[in-house]
């Protein structure tokens, strides 16, 4: 068994994405009264591929194609919050997993005591 694998560093990234797209989708919900704002998302499978992290997620905004009201706003606010919700529970399975390597690591660095 290796020790230390990519694990960690995969779900530090996964957070980092899940973290970043939080922040999209509440802009898409704060933005549901502007005129002319399109609704944007992170694309989540292309930020995990790239090796990159923190600015680069900038990267894998786009707009979400969609109908736009009478005055050229896009959001659609239930599947934003929708969104929302799925991505939370993403962020929070991914921490808890981190959560747990962290565990066995500490674990395996006690000896196995405690």
């Amino acid at each position: 068994m290796k020790l230390f694998d990519n694990a960690l560093t995969l779900l530090s990234r996964a957070m980092d994405a899940r973290l970043y797209r939080q922040n999209v989708l509440a802009s898409n919900a704060a933005n549901i009264d502007t005129p002319g704002f399109k609704e944007k998302d992170l694309d989540f499978d292309a930020a995990m591929r790239s090796s990159d992290g923190g600015e680069a997620l900038k990267a894998h905004v786009n707009e979400v194609p969609g109908l736009a009201g009478m005055d050229d706003n896009s959001v659609d606010l239930d599947r934003t919050m929708v969104a929302m919700a799925e991505n939370g529970l993403q962020y929070g399975a991914a921490a808890r997993a981190a959560g747990k390597k962290l565990a066995i690591l500490k674990y395996v660095a006690n000896d196995g005591v405690g």
